[in-house]
């Protein structure tokens, strides 16, 4: 199976580096528009099957521009929905943001922390578990999913072979990047791309309005590799 996991287009509370979270969320901006336009073109080789997209409508944005040339029917899930920010929700301070992107990146060494009012890494990957497990018992071979950079970055980085906890935490996903992995559920899952650029290749530094989720983590809360 074939999984692209796209992050949406850039929002209003990306621009103002908002921990925005909950339902509905934000509109795209103009500018996350643009970038949404341009994504069926990205995949212009891909022979898509399914698409999906998360509970927080800056995803079935995203997704639109796909859906209309390709003539598919979108599947909205909350399992792919991003990382609950709990307490921390709508901060742009930069405790909040440390506590938030530390928290989850500290998972690697204890999924069973949780961020103050919000999720635990056990909860969050099982839940975006169980949507992929959804579409792999379909038959699916190709599936698009849109959903948002913490919580890609993060099942990411348990569930693929070749991707570290330190790679997923310091390399961020900006507005409409992209991670491509193949595998199933049962098998394990291989990443041959990460923001569009093979795996092991230069940092990519986002944009600064790219929002929290685009962040990378801060040193403390990076996993040990061994």
């Amino acid at each position: 199976m074939r999984l692209i996991l796209i992050r949406h287009g850039q929002t209003s509370s990306n621009v103002a580096d908002l921990l925005d979270t909950g339902e509905p969320g934000a509109d795209l901006t103009e500018l996350g528009r643009q970038q949404a336009a341009v994504v069926p073109r990205s995949l212009a080789e891909e022979e898509i099957d399914v698409v999906y997209a998360s509970t927080l409508v800056r995803t079935q944005q995203t997704a639109e521009p796909l859906l209309a040339e390709r003539g598919l029917e979108l599947r909205m899930r909350e399992g792919i929905r991003e990382i609950r920010a709990g307490d921390l929700e709508m901060r742009g301070d930069e405790e909040a943001i440390r506590t938030y992107i530390g928290t989850i990146f500290r998972w690697g060494d204890d999924p069973r922390v949780r961020i103050p009012g919000g999720e635990n890494g056990h909860e969050v990957w099982q839940r975006y578990d169980d949507v992929i497990a959804e579409a792999h018992a379909d038959g699916v071979e190709t599936a698009v999913m849109f959903s948002h950079g913490a919580v890609i970055r993060s099942w990411t980085a348990v569930r693929a072979e070749n991707v570290t906890g330190e790679h997923a935490a310091y390399n961020p996903i900006s507005n409409t990047g992209a991670v491509v992995l193949e595998g199933s559920p049962r098998e394990g899952w291989w990443a041959h791309l990460w923001e569009g650029e093979p795996l092991g290749g230069d940092r990519v530094a986002a944009p600064a309005t790219d929002g929290p989720a685009a962040d990378p983590a801060p040193a403390e809360a990076v996993p040990r590799e061994s």
